[in-house]
């Protein structure tokens, strides 16, 4: 054996043999056995995978693969650097390979499509041969700065310093849990995405595959789940196109606008979210439980007996009262 799985999805093989530093991380967390670990290294897990989510979203997502807003390029290298702290490979890979699901989107080359299967769409495409390298060509518009194209090659660097800062800030607790269960849960997050995106949920647009509008997802990763929008518009920058559809990304980015470190964020105007309805925008109805199964109905009862038919008041009050004696008048 040379260290490849015999188990293929028509895509690739997975590289099990290069896939165990992948592995292996996510028993790291039970360190947390043997070690002292406080409340700040919890707290530290849940801002570290709130904060990874927003550059995931934001950098490798909606800027690296869509460019959906401007900035300026020392910013652009805080957004890739940022989320290459996910340890989710370089920002050109992440957004070469990003590209490529939207050319072929639940196709039989889709990268990740779920009709492949859960466990491909959802990690094995990752460790897959066939995905191992970026795809230049795919993101020459990106691949033209020097620094991208070197974060890109040391891809690991962001995601080893933060993990050094954890250690140094704040001990073996920190480094267990603040830094690697952040990293699992962030990994498993947004691969929520490419698995269950185009599973669960509800299409409200008629793009000619799968994807769907899921608000469990969304709140998960931060907006990333009205999918079936951002199918829809891939380049706008909000992928919630109503109120109620709550987009927290959008939200940091709109600060962000305000304090002029981006700008040009893009919206669909109501024309275009008019357009290409399913099933038209009067049977849209907004609710927490559009992602859940309908749950099955009730055995009906059986039907209980008629009671018998009361007689009326007025035969009542008849045969009740008392019989009125004749008056006879005499002569």
């Amino acid at each position: 054996m040379d260290g490849k799985s015999q188990t293929k999805r028509g895509q690739g093989v997975v590289q099990w043999g290069l896939s165990v530093p992948f592995i292996l991380m996510h028993f790291v967390p039970l360190g947390a056995l043997w070690v002292d670990v406080s409340a700040m290294d919890w707290a530290l897990c849940g801002v570290l995978y709130v904060v990874g989510m927003f550059f995931v979203t934001a950098g490798y997502h909606r800027y690296f693969s869509h460019r959906a807003f401007k900035t300026s390029r020392w910013m652009q290298f805080i957004l890739a650097f940022g989320a290459q702290t996910s340890a989710q490979k370089g920002a050109l890979w992440w957004s070469s390979h990003h590209r490529h699901h939207h050319r072929h989107s639940d196709q039989d080359d889709d990268v990740h499509s779920p009709r492949h299967g859960f466990w491909w769409s959802h990690v094995g495409w990752i460790l897959s041969d066939r995905y191992m390298h970026t795809d230049y060509d795919a993101i020459k518009d990106m691949a033209k700065y020097p620094e991208l194209r070197f974060l890109n090659r040391y891809h690991i660097l962001p995601s080893v310093f933060l993990g050094s800062l954890c250690f140094l800030t704040g001990g073996w607790g920190a480094l267990c849990i603040g830094f690697f269960l952040s990293r699992i849960l962030l990994y498993h997050g947004t691969f929520l995405v490419n698995s269950l995106a185009h599973v669960i949920g509800r299409p409200r647009y008629d793009t000619g595959d799968d994807s769907k509008n899921s608000w469990i997802i969304a709140m998960l990763t931060l907006g990333e789940g009205w999918h079936n929008n951002h199918h829809h518009y891939q380049s706008s920058t909000t992928q919630g196109f109503y109120w109620w559809e709550i987009d927290m990304t959008y939200a940091a980015l709109k600060v962000m606008a305000w304090m002029g470190l981006v700008w040009d964020l893009r919206r669909p105007s109501d024309r275009f979210r008019a357009t290409n309805w399913l099933n038209g925008p009067e049977t849209e109805v907004p609710t927490l439980l559009s992602d859940l199964p309908s749950l099955p109905s009730l055995p009906s009862l059986p039907e209980l007996p008629a009671f018998p038919e009361l007689p009326d008041m007025a035969d009542l009050q008849e045969l009740s009262s008392p019989p009125t004696p004749s008056v006879q008048s005499g002569r």
